[in-house]
């Protein structure tokens, strides 16, 4: 009789083990729970040996919490800047996608562009983006163990260096940034500055660049050299390269600001006058000295793609 009752009552406790054991599994103990189920047409991947959690979709598809990641209020590039403080996201997006001339061009889930900086590095991915740089360009930061939604970007090219408390991003090696200038999503107003900033695309490579141009800084030539369409150009004020600089990208005719210099993959064509109006030339990659050419006051420029 003994054995029989101390039987039935071992056989209570394992059940009861066994309930709550399912019930801590049911809630998580986080804010995961919500979005840790696979989304419709995709696939939940199991955390990284980072401790991400990389999961294929957007963040919508996947259930996630809005406003604990790109499309929290304080996220937005131009309110990141205003606070002046890094803003470090549960979660972010890395969408292959279009904004403005860009194509292709990785966006984060609020529809903002993503960018890179020419004096980074990408072997080994290291930020030389500090202070007053990082606060108009505010690096784009995940927390510890936060959740990566890729919609159309190989998660082979996905990384990330330690900062500010968390992770920026890198894609193809190179850090990643917003601009604070970017005031609405599809917004590139940082394509171009300084020369040394272009949006990013899904390998890491400059998005607007395509190659074939010249770099010997010649002169430029009326006719051309028959390399292929320039779809940007970054304009500065002085020669030399001197900044202030502007960032312009086709397609068609474009009014530009400076006329001192340019730097330019490909060819396209300048004019005096507004609107592509006036005595135009054709120019092939860096014009150090826009002068030089006979063109003191570029108005306009005007790409074929």
């Amino acid at each position: 009789m003994f054995r029989t009752r101390s039987r039935t009552r071992t056989t209570a406790l394992a059940s009861l083990a066994v309930a709550g054991v399912l019930l801590l599994s049911a809630c998580n103990g986080d804010d995961t729970a919500a979005d840790s189920a696979a989304p419709a047409g995709g696939s939940a991947a199991p955390a990284d040996a980072t401790g991400f959690a990389f999961k294929s979709g957007t963040a919508q598809q996947n259930n996630a919490d809005l406003n604990a990641g790109d499309l929290a209020t304080n996220a937005a590039p131009a309110k990141a800047a205003a606070e002046k403080k890094p803003v470090v996201r549960k979660w972010v997006q890395l969408s292959a996608g279009k904004a403005g001339a860009l194509d292709p061009v990785v966006i984060n889930g609020a529809g903002f562009t993503l960018y890179r900086f020419d004096k980074d590095t990408a072997d080994p991915s290291v930020s030389n983006c500090s202070g007053e740089c990082a606060t108009t360009w505010p690096p784009y930061l995940v927390a510890p163990g936060g959740r990566v939604f890729i919609d159309g970007v190989d998660k082979s090219a996905i990384g990330f260096i330690k900062r500010d408390g968390a992770f920026q991003v890198t894609i193809g090696g190179w850090p990643v940034y917003l601009f604070s200038k970017d005031t609405k999503p599809g917004d590139t107003n940082g394509q171009g500055v300084g020369g040394t900033w272009f949006g990013v695309t899904p390998d890491g490579q400059k998005a607007g660049e395509t190659g074939g141009g010249t770099d010997g800084g010649d002169g430029g030539t009326d006719s051309g050299t028959g390399g292929q369409a320039a779809s940007s150009v970054v304009l500065f004020e002085g020669p030399a390269f001197a900044e202030p600089a502007e960032g312009v990208a086709g397609p068609g005719c474009r009014n530009v600001r400076f006329s001192g210099s340019l730097r330019m993959t490909g060819s396209a064509k300048i004019w005096d006058g507004p609107d592509c109006t006036g005595t135009s030339k054709t120019v092939e990659g860096d014009i150090p000295d826009l002068a030089a050419i006979g063109f003191p006051a570029v108005k306009s420029i005007r790409f074929s793609n």
